[in-house]
């Protein structure tokens, strides 16, 4: 059983910065891919950026620049560093891992982040 847990989440203002965590505990796989999705009020779930075990990183057009996704696998840990954070970041940010050994797909329950004046 692997489980996710997300923490780092809070409320800044426009320009502001947070750092996410989501620690993986359980039998992992050691080639997976970890992610860190969003979704605002009203919206879709959607994938912010995401990292392989090797540390290949991909983000979404909206993020690049601003968020840096890291991760520690010796602590089978993720990070995100959200940076000039906008209103528009506003969301409950999701981890998930993906991992073919057995195919499975984990998301853990999600940090708000709040954006606001």
């Amino acid at each position: 059983q692997v489980q996710l847990v997300e923490s780092g989440g809070g409320s800044v203002q426009p320009g502001g910065s947070l750092r996410l965590s989501c620690a993986a505990s359980g039998s992992i796989f050691r080639i997976n891919v970890m992610s860190w999705y969003r979704q605002g009020p009203g919206k879709e779930r959607e994938l912010v950026a995401s990292i392989s075990s090797d540390g290949n990183p991909h983000y979404v057009d909206s993020v690049k620049g601003r968020f840096t996704i890291s991760r520690d696998n010796a602590k089978n840990t993720m990070y995100l560093r959200m940076n000039s954070l906008n209103p528009e970041d506003t969301a409950v940010y999701y981890c998930n891992l993906v991992q073919q050994v057995p195919l499975t797909v984990h998301w853990g329950q999600g940090t708000q982040v709040t954006v606001s004046s």
